[in-house]
């Protein structure tokens, strides 16, 4: 099982269990002035100062461990009481990991502040993966994530600051954490004094975008893309510079030629013509370092529509056929430069779903839990649509995870004795950029009578390419 310390959770698709209070949902007029939203909403700063703020709710991630926060009286920094979370080991049958968030169901206006403070401990030294506030179970729209965040046993004061507090209206996410097992292990911390404050002693930001690279990227007609990379940095108390990631919505957007690619206040640029567009941003009147130059090639030509009856098909990726569970399309191994996204275009009123390789050595796709059974199959069907030029051969490999259930490789990436495979070979010549090929491998040779147990498909070449359409069939 993966350690919690490298799972990334997705919280807008995580279902949420509520705990100590209710949350309410408060809506507001759209046509009322601005004062009057600053005079709505309540000022108050204070998250928990030895109990819960008036107002607040607790609700914890899916798949988290629902019992992992409570009120302890015995631990504390100040006053009567603490927030106490117990981390679960891996394994741990109640939930994978401790997460949740604190919410006022009204919101709040916090506009008056430029940090959100607590105090932390815990029983052991330990690397908190996520702290925050922002997130609310609904858009998210102000999210600030702090990283990677030590502590120890004695107390510590974190700050983290607010990338712009005029934007914070109603904000009802007042604090939310995300921590894993340390080295499987769970340990307890402790956090006291959650408050929002006025330092006046965080100075100098430097927001970025695309991790503050100016970055190019191919698209076509339809695309939507997403800025990433999105990151502010303030100079702290302590003379230390804190990097933050922060939602899109704190930014300020600029397309070159709006015609050729737009960018909504989210950050999600839309490709509307041929052409080039440069897309820059700010923060509070501060120019973002970073920029993405979109090169639009024009209209997409999709892949061929597969034709086969679905009775006939184990399909790994297609917009066509059911999927069956995959558990990654890239297993970034130790050495590879592969890096893969998941790329989707409107076509003719369709979504298209297609997998996008960029930088490509070698690539696995993996499918162990649980393993293909290809018995009745004949073939492995995959359209691959090169982006740039090949100047070495594209290799295919389909291995099986042998008898003893594991995928075992040589120092070269081989299969060793146990393990079978299958290498297919493509010419460079074949490949032209900006044509689709349809490839068509015959399930023969040593993996034959081990097709039932089929657990990875590894990519080997040195080009750009889109993949779609990945399945097995029998005529």
């Amino acid at each position: 099982m993966k350690n919690m310390k490298n799972i990334k959770i997705n919280y807008l698709k995580n279902v949420f269990v509520l705990a100590l209070l209710s949350i309410a949902n408060l809506s507001c007029e759209r046509n009322m002035s601005d004062d009057a939203k600053l005079a709505t909403f309540s000022k108050n700063g204070d998250v928990f100062i030895d109990t819960f703020s008036a107002g607040l709710g607790y609700g914890a991630f899916g798949g988290s461990n629902y019992t992992a926060f409570t009120v302890d009286t015995d631990v504390k920094y100040q006053g009567s009481a603490s927030m106490r979370f117990d981390v679960p080991s891996v394994g741990d049958p109640k939930g994978a990991y401790a997460g949740g968030v604190f919410i006022d169901g009204s919101g709040r206006n916090l506009t008056d502040y430029d940090a959100l403070t607590f105090w932390v401990k815990g029983s052991q030294a330990a690397t908190i993966n996520e702290f925050g506030l922002g997130t609310d179970f609904g858009l998210n729209k102000y999210k600030v994530t702090m990283q990677n965040v030590p502590i120890d046993t004695n107390w510590k004061k974190i700050i983290i600051p607010m990338p712009d507090a005029s934007k914070l209206i109603q904000e009802k996410g007042m604090f939310w954490y995300s921590e894993g097992a340390e080295n499987n292990l769970g340990y307890t911390f402790w956090i006291d004094n959650v408050k929002y404050e006025k330092l006046g002693t965080i100075a100098h930001n430097q927001p970025k975008i695309m991790d503050g690279l100016n970055s190019t990227q191919q698209a076509y007609i339809g695309t939507s893309i997403n800025l990433t990379g999105l990151t502010d940095t303030f100079n702290m108390p302590n003379g230390i510079n804190q990097t933050i990631s922060i939602a899109p919505s704190y930014f300020s957007y600029l397309s070159s030629n709006p015609s050729i690619a737009s960018v909504s206040d989210s950050g999600v640029i839309t490709v509307l013509s041929s052409g080039t567009a440069l897309i820059t941003a700010s923060l509070s009147g501060t120019t973002a370092v970073g920029s993405l130059t979109i090169n639009s090639l024009g209209a997409f030509i999709p892949a061929t529509t597969p034709t086969r009856p679905s009775s006939n098909v184990i399909s790994l990726f297609s917009d066509s056929y059911p999927n069956v569970p995959v558990d990654f399309f890239n297993g970034y191994w130790g050495g590879q430069t592969t890096l893969t996204s998941l790329f989707s275009i409107s076509v003719n009123n369709n979504i298209d779903n297609i997998q996008s390789y960029t930088s490509l050595n070698y690539v696995g796709i993996q499918t162990q839990n649980p393993p293909i059974n290809a018995s009745t199959m004949g073939f492995l069907h995959l359209d691959i649509l090169p982006r740039t030029a090949a100047t070495s051969n594209f290799t295919i490999k389909i291995r099986d995870r042998g008898s003893n259930g594991v995928i075992d490789s040589d120092n070269n990436g081989n299969a060793t004795v146990d393990d079978k495979e299958i290498s297919y070979l493509i010419p460079a010549n074949q490949l032209s950029v900006g044509t689709w090929k349809s490839i068509d491998i015959p399930l023969t040779g040593n993996i034959l009578n081990q097709k039932n147990n089929l657990a990875l498909i590894v990519f080997i070449g040195n080009n750009n390419f889109f993949l779609d359409n990945l399945y097995y069939y029998k005529n």
